[in-house]
């Protein structure tokens, strides 16, 4: 999940809104996390880290999510992000107030 805008070819152009998965990515690139890796492992290195979980700026820590997954170990890091993702998904529905609030911050009033 994230909302980047057009980069006019430049592979190395930042900004666009991060959000849910792909915030996640993003922190793991940046860490020392390596893989496989237990809950704990991850809950240690990241748990930490507040993680926005949709384009409004609601935000939950990473620990909270992980705390939701099924899952002891992971093997890789897309399998950490492939059972992270349905839980950010609910997240994000229960706290970004739906189509009405969607609207609203579309207008200029």
């Amino acid at each position: 999940m994230g909302v980047r805008p057009p980069t006019n070819g430049d592979d190395d152009a930042t900004g666009g809104i991060e959000f849910g998965i792909a915030a996640v990515d993003a922190l793991l690139k940046r860490s020392e996390l390596s893989f496989p890796a237990s809950s704990d492992d991850v809950a240690a290195e990241l748990g930490h880290e507040r993680v926005p979980c949709d384009a409004y700026g609601n935000d939950v820590s990473l620990g909270e999510v992980l705390a939701e997954v099924d899952r002891d170990r992971f093997d890789s890091r897309q399998q950490l992000l492939n059972d992270l993702h349905p839980v950010f998904e609910e997240y994000r529905k229960r706290r970004s107030g739906g189509v009405v609030k969607q609207v609203r911050s579309l207008l200029p009033f």
